[in-house]
């Protein structure tokens, strides 16, 4: 068995949830960093925004998680903290599919450095609809995964937190609550959501799991430089040329791998060994 080793060893780290995402961070924090967690549960993170809409987020997804780390870390008086934010919507590469966006940052004052990763991940079932009393749900629910995963009812005219449902896994009490909220919505219909929270989805949760080991490994790798823990992708280098004109392209030609604690950067190739870029992914040869 390989143990972990670094400057983490033996620490604890804050983590505000209220969605019980301990179970998709602490064993990779623990495994590859030797980082146990303290959940400040009584921290309200919904106060920074919901998935149904009924609080607004403000920020950038990083913001969100960096205020929300900070929250635990304040909680439970320690130096450092972990946090995470996901985002769900069209995928930027394609079309009409639907992709979960998951951040988890680890702050560490101590050192003053705040690490960050994420994912795409293009498995998930996030998915809404508005429907009447007597539509056919089966469709919508095998997309959605119900019951393992749960749905979110309100009305489909606004979104109040008094008339909003969440985490409902049992399908007469979905049925009741699709006919009271089409009632009381000005157009008759009920808006259903998947409930994004990760307590009530286990796909966002086994997302949230491989976020935290990549966290957790990258956290465990030192700066060639200033040994500094964090070295890892810092921002993806675009430019690649094209293989007709040479043009760069708008297709990656490497990542660069830095520090936050000082100023190394080292450029590293695409791993695929792509150097060239096909013509058509070319704005002078196919403008």
């Amino acid at each position: 068995m390989k143990f972990p080793t670094g400057p983490y060893v033996g620490s604890t780290a804050a983590l505000a949830t209220m969605h019980k995402k301990e179970l998709a961070i602490a064993v990779p924090f623990a495994a590859a960093l030797g980082v146990s967690l303290r959940v400040t549960g009584d921290v309200d993170t919904d106060g920074l925004g919901t998935f149904a809409g009924e609080v607004e987020r403000a920020g950038t997804p990083r913001d969100v998680a960096v205020r929300k780390a900070r929250m635990g870390m304040k909680a439970a008086g320690l130096e450092l903290g972990v946090a995470n934010e996901g985002t769900f919507g069209a995928h930027p590469y394609m079309p009409f599919s639907a992709v979960d966006h998951e951040l988890i940052v680890f702050v560490d004052d101590s050192r003053g450095i705040v690490i960050t990763e994420s994912v795409l991940w293009p498995q998930t079932n996030s998915a809404t609809i508005a429907v009447s009393p007597i539509d056919e749900l089966d469709v919508f629910l095998g997309r959605a995964l119900f019951p393992s995963h749960a749905v979110i009812v309100r009305p489909n005219d606004r979104i109040e937190s008094s008339s909003i449902q969440k985490g409902i896994c049992d399908l007469s009490l979905l049925r009741k609550s699709v006919s009271e909220a089409a009632a009381s919505s000005a157009d008759g219909l009920a808006r259903l959501e998947t409930d994004m929270r990760a307590s009530f989805n286990p796909t966002r949760m086994g997302v949230i799991r491989r976020v935290a080991f990549r966290l957790a490994r990258r956290l465990a790798t030192a700066c060639p430089g200033c040994s500094a823990p964090g070295w890892g992708r810092i921002r993806v280098e675009d430019g690649l040329p094209c293989s007709l004109c040479g043009t760069p392209t708008e297709m990656a030609r490497g990542e660069v791998l830095g520090c936050l604690a000082c100023d190394r950067e080292e450029f590293r190739p695409r791993a695929d060994g792509m150097i060239h870029a096909d013509p058509r992914h070319c704005q002078v040869c196919n403008p």
